[in-house]
């Protein structure tokens, strides 16, 4: 078949041109077909004719004629061939060879790998899990398509979406915050947005409500990454947002019985979310990579979220160089999402000189903390600021800054970038859209409570003190009321 190619190439000159999207030199089994198939694209790089002569010129200048065993070997080539009509139909067989041959290597690499003690598992399987994964895409590399067809399947998904809305839509994930998926559209397939903060602005619970939101109201999978907090915690957050008890009292057990049947009803609202959560601490990337495939191809996992990005290692050892570490996890985080065609919110420190800073204090893109590769992979990169935090109680406009939260999207790859104002109430630490009237005051405890919209519930729970150490040791929050 490589010699069928070969001739092929050099009896008619326009043959190249239905192959040199499929075929690469190193798909070639014999060496001496390597060179002359690379012979072949210089020339049709340099725009010149492809044949026997030609093809033999090229070859001495790259000083590779001998190699390929002179020209009485490129002369035979061509008497092996009378025409060129099937030669894309042999250029696939070749891919097909060349294909089981890498996977026969990468078999056997693995198997000497991991019979290594000083193997790393979780790495070995990440490496070699890419490789399939690109050798797939080198195989699929599309071809270019007339712009009239984009079109016409464009069109046929909007009339799908016309007569049964929703189709189409389920390719995005929606966060139950009005403006924000106003802007977005929803959370698209393959992006990354990092969200970011100074310590206390809710990083972990703004992204909790978005993974309540995006499951308790729009039925996505989703997928909580705790690198900080335990999982008991990370629950105890999720029945109070749920129930709209705080977590000091859920975690003190200083509940009455009609709050305690509050915490048992969110238990069982709980139990019917697909909600996935992993604490493992100082996760690698690599560790990361493969949960969150097993968790997408075997759970149906449409959203992601990462708390928090600089808690992440590149590989089990420790780096010196923590800046160019942090961007070699960006980059993978990017490559991650457009590998599983899910969005992934990875949530990250801001510089502490936002602190000494006049004015309003409020984040930008150069207050990421620890490398510019994170601004430069993420899609979108928004910011949390609270100015009453900070003591400012009225905005420029002279507005009240109380209970008032601004979600700054500094980079939106796609679209627009603003500010989205949420509503905040302290007492239960919520967030809605600023203008919701659906939005309660804050009640008693003792006071029937009254449910909110899965898109107005916020927490950004009390489970540690100022100092940043637990209140008191938690069991698993779902056994605690257990008869």
């Amino acid at each position: 078949m490589e010699v069928a190619v070969l001739g092929a190439l050099l009896i008619e000159k326009s043959a190249i041109e239905a192959i040199i999207d499929i075929l690469r030199p190193e798909y070639f089994y014999k060496p001496a077909h390597q060179e002359i198939y690379r012979a072949t694209l210089e020339l049709f790089a340099k725009g010149q004719p492809i044949d026997l002569i030609t093809a033999t010129q090229q070859l001495r200048k790259m000083d590779k004629l001998e190699l390929v065993g002179g020209p009485s070997y490129v002369m035979e080539l061509t008497k092996c061939i009378n025409s060129a009509s099937s030669i894309e139909h042999h250029a696939r067989l070749i891919v097909e060879q060349a294909f089981k041959r890498s996977l026969i290597e990468m078999t056997a690499q693995i198997q000497r790998e991991a019979f290594q003690d000083n193997s790393d598992v979780f790495e070995l399987m990440d490496r070699h899990t890419r490789q399939i994964l690109e050798l797939t895409a080198n195989g699929t590399r599309s071809r270019p398509v007339k712009g009239a067809d984009i079109v016409y399947n464009m069109l046929k998904d909007l009339e799908i979406e016309v007569a049964n809305p929703g189709a189409i839509r389920h390719q995005r994930v929606f966060t139950g915050f009005f403006d924000l998926d106003q802007i977005t559209g929803g959370l698209e397939a393959a992006i990354l947005m990092i969200l970011a903060a100074r310590p206390a602005m809710g990083k972990t619970s703004f992204s909790l409500n978005i993974i309540l939101n995006a499951t308790q109201t729009f039925g996505a999978s989703t997928a909580f990454f705790s690198l900080e907090m335990s999982k008991e915690d990370v629950v105890y957050r999720l029945l109070s947002m749920i129930s709209g008890i705080d977590t000091k009292t859920i975690k003190k057990r200083e509940m009455n019985e009609e709050q305690v049947q509050k915490v048992r009803n969110a238990e069982a609202t709980l139990n019917n979310l697909y909600i996935y959560i992993d604490d493992t601490a100082a996760v690698t990337i690599a560790e990361l990579t493969a949960k969150l495939r097993r968790l997408v191809y075997n759970e149906g996992i449409k959203i992601a979220v990462i708390d928090y990005l600089q808690l992440m290692r590149a590989t089990e050892r420790a780096s010196n160089h923590r800046e160019q570490e942090v961007a070699q996890i960006t980059r993978a985080l990017k490559q991650l999402a457009k590998e599983l065609r899910i969005p992934i919110i990875a949530l990250s420190q801001i510089n502490r000189s936002v602190e000494s800073r006049s004015g309003d204090k409020r984040p930008q893109l150069s207050d990421l903390r620890e490398s510019g590769e994170i601004e430069q992979s993420a899609d979108i990169v928004g910011f949390l600021y609270r100015a009453d935090y900070y003591g400012i109680t009225e905005d420029a406009m002279g507005n009240n800054t109380k209970g008032i939260t601004e979600l700054i999207l500094s980079k939106h790859r796609d679209g627009e970038t603003g500010t989205i104002l949420l509503q905040f109430v302290a007492k239960y630490q919520r967030f809605s859209n600023l203008n919701d009237t659906n939005f309660p005051e804050p009640v008693d405890d003792s006071d029937t409570f009254r449910a909110l919209p899965a898109a107005n519930i916020r927490l950004d729970g009390f489970s540690q003190n100022p100092d940043g150490e637990d209140e008191e040791e938690s069991d698993d929050p779902l056994d605690l009321f257990a008869p």
